[in-house]
């Protein structure tokens, strides 16, 4: 669904899919494999303020907890609820079933700053 060749990447391990002034945001295929069997997901509260590189949601699995932080600053304009009933969805399906969560960028041109896939598969 979300491509993660057509994704940027945040140093931190999310993911942005970009479609205008949106953000699609989850966590790459290195990290849920790294953070193992995820067991809980709590997602930030739709209509949320974020800001790029602050935390914004943690993922738990068997063996520990994560801080997700935000790729890019805008509103929280929708949450993916299928992760939070199913937590392991972000394992079995980072890059599309298992998105976390949707931004209405307040600066589009933030998302420049973020990794390209190349870059980011680079700097693993």
């Amino acid at each position: 669904m979300y491509e993660q060749e057509k994704c940027k990447f945040a140093k931190t391990h999310e993911w942005a899919f970009i479609e205008g002034e949106t953000a699609v945001v989850g966590i790459s295929d290195h990290a849920q494999h790294e953070i193992s069997d995820i067991v809980f997901v709590e997602l930030p509260q739709k209509g949320a303020q974020v800001k790029a590189g602050e935390r914004c949601c943690v993922i738990e699995s068997v063996k520990s907890a994560s801080d997700i932080f935000s790729p890019v600053s805008g509103e929280v304009v929708e949450v993916n609820e299928a992760v939070t009933a199913d937590p392991a969805l972000v394992n079995r399906e980072p890059h599309s079933g298992g998105w976390l969560f949707k931004i209405k960028m307040s600066d589009p041109k933030e998302a420049d700053s973020l990794l390209s896939f190349e870059a980011y598969k680079a700097s693993l």
